[in-house]
């Protein structure tokens, strides 16, 4: 367990070096800022501090850029071991292949988790600084279970992200398939929703936050329960098609 531990610490030191590493935060920041900006100008300050922080990190608002920025994070956490030739020094290490390439995924978890995390602090201040403090019908509850919602969607694409970077060794494919699944996933879910087996695919259930506020999902007999569980499915499938290729490949 402690060998593992170094193996996170060691791709998070690799993260961190990066120039781009705190390039998503300050484009979150950004963002936020001036989503609250036009907002308070257009609106006249109608909102209350929560309710623009719910909008802010919400799947259907600004929280899906924390996806976007994700997915260019991910794509080339192993493609570009294999562009620079890296993967062959990474590999020479006494530590199986396996845990090589789940300290690179644990790595980027973590740094998925402090993006929401960031991002849910800067809503939630921005809000209150913006627009008050009053309450309304919009509580903190409601804005962290948003923020987790869209944290299970951020991970779902990446995962996703993470498996093709492995596949096609190339960061270019990664990022546009990734990107290319979230861009059409509201116009599958409407064109596939008359369809009963739609129920199953990725699309109809990466989004939780369909059911909070007693709303209900796009197809007859899913429930919250019913997504959690097709979710598990498909990372686990992401997950596995990934380390046994990773463990198969030859990279000599």
């Amino acid at each position: 367990m402690h060998s593992f531990g170094n193996l996170v610490w060691n791709e998070w030191l690799k993260m961190f070096k990066k120039r781009s590493f705190f390039l998503p935060y300050v484009l979150l920041a950004g963002m936020v800022l001036f989503m609250a900006f036009m907002l308070y100008k257009f609106s006249g300050g109608s909102s209350t501090g929560y309710e623009f922080a719910q909008l802010a990190v919400t799947t259907k608002g600004m929280g899906q850029m924390l996806t976007l920025l994700a997915i260019v994070v991910t794509a080339g956490a192993v493609a570009k071991e294999h562009s620079m030739g890296t993967v062959k020094l990474l590999l020479i290490r006494a530590q199986s292949r396996t845990k090589i390439l789940a300290s690179k995924y644990v790595a980027i978890l973590i740094y998925i988790l402090t993006l929401a995390a960031f991002m849910f602090v800067v809503s939630v201040l921005t809000g209150q600084i913006t627009f008050g403090m009053e309450s309304g019908t919009v509580a903190i509850g409601d804005v962290l279970r948003e923020a987790i919602n869209n944290l299970v969607y951020t991970i779902v694409y990446v995962t996703l992200t993470f498996m093709v970077g492995i596949l096609t060794k190339s960061t270019g494919p990664a990022i546009g398939i990734g990107m290319f699944m979230v861009i059409m996933e509201s116009m599958a879910v409407q064109l596939l929703a008359r369809y009963s087996w739609s129920k199953y695919l990725l699309f109809t259930n990466v989004d939780l936050s369909m059911y909070s506020g007693g709303g209900s999902s796009p197809i007859p007999g899913m429930s919250l329960t019913f997504s959690i569980i097709v979710l598990a499915v498909y990372l686990l499938l992401f997950l596995t098609a990934g380390f046994i290729t990773f463990k198969k490949r030859d990279v000599a």
